[in-house]
Parts: C-alpha cells; structure tokens; sequence
C-alpha cells in the first residue's frame, strides 16, 4: 500500500541520464494512495484511508523555478474561478527546524514571491510554517457555508532530490541537482468532490453536471424520437439521458428536478412533429418549447461560459 507518489517519481527521475534540455520535466500520477487514518477522524468523503489525488512533481533547473511556479499558478486560478470557488493563498516560509543552507531558503522564498506578483497573486504571508524540506504555498478553498479546506499547494523541495542522488548534465557539461516542486490542483479528489457537492448543494453547473439534459417522452410513442434527440445531443457534446418509465409526465419532471439535471426536455406530439422539445429549468422555470438546434446552441453557450 502506497502512502505517497514522491518516492516512486524520484526514482522514475533517477532511471535515466537527464540534460538541462530536458527540464523541466514533469511526472503525473493519479493511482490510489492510502493512510492508517484513525477510525475516530474519517468522516464520508472528507477524510478516507483510500484516495487519489492529481500529484505531479516538476523537475527543473534553479533559473525555472519562478517561471514553473507561475504557470502552476495560472492553471490554480483558472481551475478555481472556472468552479466558482473563493480561495485564498499563503506563502509558507521557513521553519525554526528545516534542512539545507539558509541561503538556499531565502533564494526559493524570494522565488515565489516574485512568481505570486508576477501571477497578480495576492496572498498572505505565513512565517515559519514551510515544510522541513522547502518553503511552500497553500490555497485554502471556502465552501458555501465558510468553512475553509486546504486544496491545491506549491512545494520546492531541495532535499529529495538530494537524497536520492538525482544529477542532470548542464549547459557547462558537469552534473547538477534538480530541484523538484511537489503540485497538486485539486488534492484528494474524493475531498474535493465533497466540497463541490456542497459547495452546489448537489445543484452541478450545466457544464459539470453528469447528466446535463433529461429527455421525458410524454407516451411511449415518443422514445424513439427521445433516442434521435439523445444521438443529436450526443453528437453536440451533450450528457443526456431517456426517462422511459411507466410514471407520468410530471412525475418525471419532479424525479429530474430532485436529482437537479440541468434541463428537462419534455417531448409529446406536437414537438415530435416539428423536430422541437419542450424546455424546462430544475428551478421550475419554462423555457418553452424550442427547435432542438436552438436548445443545443443555448446549452452549449452556458456550458462554454461555464454559467
């Protein structure tokens, strides 16, 4: 049972010769992770002994660490403001017990300072709290009723690298010591999808909903033509599904809107005959009845601008 992927990826490093041309290079790994988490803390998706998280570990050069660590911060900001979530950043310095020289501390601190300005980043400073092995930055995400949790996070690490004897061949033609920065996005993705539950109140964006339109026929007649909708909506990049169950109509509506699908698309006579299907929001509000292109025009807008 594997507690981290750290390890692992030092060793994937260490495997072969590397060049300067070659960094940065960076390791992804999503594969289940475990800890012996007492019984007394696990709570639903929040804390669990099994997970995986979207680790990587970046290897580069001294002179990329400002420029890697600004790219992962763009893709933080854009993760987090494409989902709606407020977060806030902190840079984490060095604590009263750390390994490695102070110069190379405050070399790597005043490195993602400068990332985070660059970024237009603002963040608070909390001294002392970097890990043993190098400074960090930590995102503290806050879900719809103000509880914070700590997701994404930047780490160097000058240590590991050193441990496991990692060498790349410079531009000068001797060996050198990478310096790897520990990344995730999102963390645990279990933890992460309970925030998002609640964070929606199981209410998903059209754009992240698993499934974005329900297709009710009104009679039986009408599921052959819910299934030339679903292949229209299909081929559009649309998740739809057929409610062809023996319930009445509103009471399709009612199980859709309980399971808060985006859309329900009514389908009877009248919109079967003119290639049409008739709108409705999971907030009761009805949009009518609309040809299927038009409908497939405004579902795809709202899922691009990630309303």
């Amino acid at each position: 049972m594997k507690a981290m992927n750290c390890p692992g990826h030092m060793l994937v490093f260490g495997s072969e010769v590397h060049s300067y041309r070659d960094l940065p290079l960076r390791l992804h790994e999503q594969t289940p992770l475990h800890r012996n988490e007492a019984s007394g803390v696990l709570s639903g998706l929040t804390r669990v002994r099994q997970f995986s998280q979207d680790d990587a570990h970046c290897f580069v050069t001294q002179e990329q660490i400002g420029e890697e660590v600004e790219r992962l911060l763009g893709l933080i900001q854009r993760v987090y403001v494409d989902l709606g979530l407020p977060f806030d950043a902190k840079l984490s310095t060095r604590p009263a017990e750390f390994l490695g020289e102070v110069e190379t501390w405050n070399s790597a601190e005043d490195q993602l300072k400068a990332a985070l300005d660059r970024a237009g980043q603002r963040y608070s400073l909390n001294e002392g709290d970097g890990a043993f092995y190098g400074p960090k930055i930590d995102f503290d995400v806050t879900d719809a009723i103000g509880r914070k949790w700590q997701c994404a996070t930047i780490q160097l690490d000058y240590q590991l690298p050193q441990r496991f004897g990692l060498k790349y061949i410079g531009a000068d033609n001797t060996e050198h010591m990478p310096i790897v920065i520990h990344r995730t996005i999102f963390g645990s993705f279990e933890r992460f999808m309970a925030i998002l539950i609640e964070h929606y109140a199981g209410a998903f964006p059209v754009w992240l909903a698993p499934v974005q339109a329900m297709l009710i026929p009104i009679a039986d007649r009408h599921v052959a033509f819910c299934n030339q909708v679903r292949d229209r909506l299909a081929a559009a990049g649309l998740r739809a599904d057929i409610d062809a169950s023996v319930e009445r109509m509103n009471a399709k509506i009612r199980n859709a809107q309980m399971q808060k699908i985006p859309y329900m698309l009514v389908v009877g006579d009248r919109e079967q005959e003119q290639g049409a299907v008739a709108v409705r929001l999971r907030s009761g509000e009805d949009l009518k009845t609309k040809p299927l292109d038009e409908f497939v025009a405004l579902a795809q807008e709202a899922i691009k601008s990630r309303k």
